[in-house]
């Protein structure tokens, strides 16, 4: 067998993800829910990974930054990664290079005067790349992304300049039938992530009904996506990286707390695997492309 990493990555949404995201910047209850995920949410997991043992990457908007203080230093101060998640949650295809540009420098900042470094990753909010996502992360001197998924398990290169033709039916066929075009690969690692390994669409509710309704079963999810998806990677594949999203608004609440260690229990009873922070992950990639190559029957 060869190497499989696990990689959790809390996105710290909280406010942001209201103000930006979940469309509810005029509800002060919506709000609320997010002061709830940034004051009680992000200790609650904080202590679940330090009662485990286990490193993680957290992906933090400026907005939470210098709203909770003190308890995404206490994060950084455990050891964990900070990268950066926008400021406000905004969705990047909305914004102007200028825009994206000043935000990804601030976020940068904030991070850098919480743990005295620079950060390496990156991980969009939305999970959107704009038209300039790709370049901007190779001028900042990105080490990793985490937003796309364009394979389950396995990291590749961030490329600029993919090309695709849409369809615009007033005009001829011939006008968009054209494959997909693969730009040119930066030196900046892609991590994978994957909507079905992501706890906020199907377990927290948002009142727009044609996002997410938020009541489906933890343990179902638990059970049918997480576990599932880690039983076939190390039992059919062999090898690569599986990454985690979850959020301090979901799985910081007190249902979620104790299907979280036991996750997190039932892969440490699979030999050969670790729980590696993205950066750490991103790095082992780098120095051996290959280290993460299938080694079972399927990709």
């Amino acid at each position: 067998m060869g190497d499989i990493d696990i990689a959790i990555g809390v996105d710290v949404d909280a406010v942001a993800g209201w103000l930006g995201s979940y469309g509810g910047e005029d509800s002060r209850a919506d709000l609320s829910r997010g002061l709830s995920a940034g004051n009680e949410g992000v200790p609650r997991m904080l202590t679940v990974f330090e009662n485990e043992g286990i490193d993680t990457s957290w992906y933090v908007p400026g907005h939470t930054i210098e709203t909770f203080r003190e308890e995404i230093e206490a994060v950084a101060d455990a050891g964990h990664e900070l990268g950066i998640h926008g400021y406000s949650h905004e969705n990047p295809t909305d914004l102007s290079r200028d825009q994206e540009a000043a935000i990804i420098e601030a976020s940068i900042d904030l991070v850098e005067d919480v743990t005295g470094s620079r950060p390496v990753g990156h991980r969009a909010s939305w999970w959107e790349f704009s038209e300039n996502t790709a370049e901007l992360l190779d001028e900042y001197d990105f080490l990793y992304d985490s937003s796309l998924m364009e394979s389950e398990f396995e990291p590749r290169q961030v490329r600029k300049g993919d090309s695709w033709e849409k369809i615009d039916y007033e005009e001829d066929p011939e006008t968009w039938m054209e494959p997909y075009g693969y730009g040119e690969e930066l030196d900046v690692v892609e991590v994978p992530i994957s909507w079905y390994r992501d706890d906020i669409p199907p377990m927290m509710f948002i009142k727009h009904p044609y996002y997410n309704m938020g009541y489906a079963s933890p343990e179902m999810i638990h059970e049918e996506l997480y576990k599932a998806q880690f039983d076939f990677l190390y039992d059919r594949r062999g090898a690569g990286v599986y990454t985690l999203t979850i959020h301090p608004d979901v799985h910081g609440k007190p249902h979620m707390i104790p299907l979280l260690e036991e996750f997190i229990q039932y892969v440490m009873g699979h030999s050969g695997v670790e729980f590696l922070t993205l950066e750490a992950i991103a790095n082992k990639y780098r120095d051996d492309p290959s280290v993460y190559e299938p080694e079972g029957e399927f990709v």
